[in-house]
């Protein structure tokens, strides 16, 4: 008989759990969602980095020290596996006072006590060979070769593509209103889809992991969001190559400078303190973009006119009670593991994270893992037709016309792009369309015009799969219906 397992919340550590999980024989495996896709929670608007294990103090934060560099090194082989697109291009860590070394030393030895190989001091000339573009006040940096980049909800959907693959069920659209206990030992998670029952519930909730936590009657820690803002540019716009990163202050890390995995330069984020209740406050603000603009001038000093911005937005970080993740099997319920407080460096963390809490299955709640003889590793990703060779293009083509008919110029995506993201959201169990869900697969909606010119075209594919007017075709979920009178004003603009 199988131990039936409930991971709530199916962000970056909630989906790295599931496949993790997904390599037992003796264990089924329900990942539960209360949004209409994967991924839209913290894991949606971040930074994007692999870090590299060397900011975290091993005894201030044991956890996030050891699974930092744990997670940096998965990564590498996840990456290959799940064909999750990312660069390794290393970071630096800019000195632009003399005792701004003495802090640079301090992070090459914890990096050190962390076990993060071949980080170093490099001095000006080098530095400005490395990076031309940075401020002409730098005069040295620390530079650590292990930071990567990757897409953090093409990373969420290439683990629950492989999950699902491997015999992981999904919940989406399905919001968890309570944990059912009985005699101390978890029964199961009451939701709006109705019950499902679990012996183990694993609560990856994110910025609501403090809120599932007292639906199992734990109370001893508390969530509260912290915002950060970023400004995304016009892919033509030339960025570093490395990641930049400001000498931190006790205070915080600075004003990150990089180019993105799409080739966008991004800058951001700083950083707010919110309260608890204000875990959905995902607006932008006059006075947190200024400091953002102002950070990443003392790092990129000839930053693009504003004009050439094509996005601002902010994301939310989940900051727990101590600081350090919550990652724990409660002794007073038995059967509720959970896995909370996940900010940064969580994603850099979360495949580590899935392998740990796999071994307090195992070690702290007794349950024997078996492994599957047959479990895959492997998932391919989407097409993306305009990374193909011309000649790998003329015979897509032949086989498939669609792939032929570009409806996002300036991503080149194909409306063939386009209908195999419909069926990989089908694979997963997205039943509500929505725009978002095509542009996270297929980077659609993205480029310099935001969707101007593919939206309509997207809107009309989406509800011709879906088999629904077009008007009932959302963009991000339930409450953001095109409506109507939208729908006639795309098709005029389209036929004209």
């Amino acid at each position: 008989m199988k131990t039936k397992v409930a991971i709530i919340g199916a962000g970056i550590s909630g989906a790295s759990i599931a496949r993790v999980l997904s390599r037992y024989e003796n264990l089924e495996v329900h990942l539960i969602e209360k949004a209409p896709d994967v991924g839209w929670g913290v894991s949606k608007a971040n930074t994007a980095l692999i870090h590299g294990g060397y900011d975290d103090d091993p005894k201030k934060y044991p956890m996030r020290a050891k699974l930092c560099i744990k997670g940096n090194r998965l990564w590498h082989e996840w990456v290959k596996e799940l064909q999750i697109p990312h660069i390794w291009n290393g970071a630096l860590i800019v000195a632009t006072k003399e005792e701004d070394f003495d802090e640079l030393e301090r992070l090459i030895e914890r990096g050190r006590e962390n076990g993060i190989p071949e980080m170093r001091i490099v001095d000006r000339d080098e530095l400005f060979h490395l990076e031309p573009g940075l401020t002409k006040e730098a005069i040295g940096a620390l530079w650590v070769p292990i930071v990567g980049q990757i897409g953090p909800i093409p990373a969420v959907i290439a683990i629950v593509e492989n999950a699902v693959a491997n015999g992981v069920k999904t919940h989406l659209e399905t919001e968890v209103r309570g944990i059912k206990v009985e005699n101390g030992e978890v029964k199961g998670v009451e939701t709006n889809n109705g019950f499902i029952e679990a012996d183990i519930v694993i609560n990856a909730a994110g910025l609501y992991a403090d809120e599932v936590a007292r639906m199992a009657g734990i109370d001893y820690f508390e969530i509260h969001p912290r915002k950060g803002e970023y400004f995304l540019f016009d892919d033509a716009i030339p960025g570093p190559k490395r990641v930049l990163f400001p000498t931190p202050t006790p205070i915080s890390k600075g004003i990150v400078v990089t180019t993105e995995i799409s080739g966008h330069l991004m800058i951001g984020p700083n950083a707010q303190d919110l309260p608890p209740e204000e875990k959905e406050d995902l607006a932008t603000t006059r006075g947190g973009l200024e400091q953002v603009w102002e950070g990443a001038k003392k790092l990129w000093p000839n930053l693009p006119p504003k004009w050439k911005v094509i996005r601002t937005f902010a994301g939310l970080r989940p900051e727990p009670t101590g600081g350090d993740f919550i990652i724990k099997a409660e002794e007073e319920v038995w059967g509720f593991i959970n896995v909370a407080g996940i900010r940064s460096p969580g994603l850099t963390s979360a495949p580590a994270i899935a392998y740990e809490v796999a071994e307090i299955i195992q070690c702290d709640l007794g349950v024997g893992l078996v492994e599957k003889t047959k479990w895959n590793p492997y998932r391919k990703e989407i097409t993306h037709f305009f990374m193909l060779s011309p000649a790998q293009i003329n015979e897509l083509v032949k086989k498939n016309p669609a792939y032929g008919k570009v409806i996002c110029r300036c991503n080149h995506v194909s409306e063939g792009d386009v209908l195999e993201a419909i069926e990989r959201m089908k694979f997963i169990g997205v039943k509500m369309p929505s725009v978002d869900s095509v542009k996270f697969r297929t980077k659609a909606t993205t480029g310099t015009c935001q969707g101007s010119f593919c939206r309509p075209r997207i809107i009309q594919l989406l509800a011709k799969e879906y088999n629904i007017p077009p008007w009932k075709v959302t963009l991000k979920g339930s409450g953001s219906e095109i409506g109507i009178g939208d729908v006639k004003v795309l098709v005029r603009g389209d036929e004209a």
